[in-house]
């Protein structure tokens, strides 16, 4: 197979490129470098069935041009800004859903069919059914991250409709592992590197939340794309529990064997589109035969132990 990937260079879609050209598959890689690192391609660099196009999805041409003989599309790459997407919400909009539009369109003039769509649980905002289902009513929604997210999927949807396309959906809790580069783990283990007696935490602590070992995710999407075979599928990804940020806390500061002050900025969100309990009901993909290998708190481990042993992940996003 021939596999174009956006966002080749970031956290899930690297790990998802090395994955595809292990398995003997080609791979176009397209990133605009904005998050993306390029040592998270060093492998990758290394196959004659990687190739690596430094551009942006707003070039729409550009996409078109890429998307040349390709059987599948894994459109990863996005603003994933959530915490500050009120600071520039045109981001989220160009990046999110006009670069989706742009994918879409590319696929149409290359006559490619298939898409695999990173989505998010945000996109359920702070859900009244716990654990949340793919058919859960929509509630307000809570970030401009999750609003774009959404138009994406609707887009893919009625590309799906409109021109036969067939679309995978995959609405992931946050995800964890080798090569992360955002997030509450990170911060955390950033702060205390810096200060290990005092840590900072945003909200009260309690807020809930479920998590996925990247390689788990991987396999999830894999397994989806093989054996789901209707027009448009889509997919809760996720442990069957969540923890509290508390939780992850001590996990991580087990592993460091630092016991830190801790000061909480108070109320149940630490920033605007936090919600408070994220928790996806994920008995769909389980049902068609997939469940992940690893616990949350072993993912955080996971996590812990690659920022430990590639400090230069850390000074690449001081």
């Amino acid at each position: 197979m021939r596999y174009f990937i956006t966002g080749c260079a970031g956290f899930i879609g690297s790990n998802l490129t090395d994955r595809l050209l292990k398995a003997g598959h080609e791979v176009i890689g397209f990133d605009n470098f904005s998050t993306g690192l390029d040592a998270f391609l060093e492998e990758a660099k290394k196959s004659p069935n990687f190739t690596l196009i430094k551009n942006d999805l707003l070039d729409r041409d550009a996409v078109k041009n890429a998307m040349k003989n390709v059987d599948a599309v894994f459109h990863l790459a996005a603003n994933a800004d959530v915490r500050f997407g009120t600071n520039h919400p045109h981001k989220d909009l160009e990046q999110n859903a006009i670069a989706t539009f742009h994918v879409l369109e590319a696929m149409r003039a290359n006559n490619v069919k298939k898409i695999a769509f990173a989505s998010t649980g945000s996109i359920y905002g702070e859900a009244e059914m716990i654990p949340t289902p793919e058919h859960a009513p929509f509630p307000v929604q809570t970030s401009l991250y999750g609003a774009s997210k959404l138009a994406a999927e609707g887009l893919i949807q009625a590309y799906a409709e409109g021109f036969h396309f067939q679309g995978y959906i995959f609405r992931f809790v946050s995800i964890l592992g080798e090569r992360y580069t955002h997030g509450h783990v990170f911060d955390f283990y950033k702060q205390l590197l810096k200060n290990p007696q005092k840590l900072s935490v945003l909200g009260n602590g309690k807020q809930r939340k479920s998590y996925l070992y990247i390689q788990d995710c991987i396999d999830a999407m894999l397994f989806a794309m093989e054996n789901a075979k209707d027009k448009v599928n889509i997919f809760n990804l996720g442990t069957d529990e969540y923890c509290e940020v508390n939780d992850s806390i001590g996990w991580i500061c087990d592993y460091l064997k630092l016991n830190p002050e801790k000061t909480y900025t108070g109320g149940n969100k630490g920033w605007i589109g936090d919600n408070p309990f994220i928790f996806l009901d994920c008995a769909k993909i389980r049902a068609l035969g997939w469940k992940p290998k690893l616990t949350i708190q072993q993912g955080i481990t996971q996590t812990i132990q690659y920022l430990h042993s590639n400090p230069w992940v850390l000074e690449e996003r001081a």
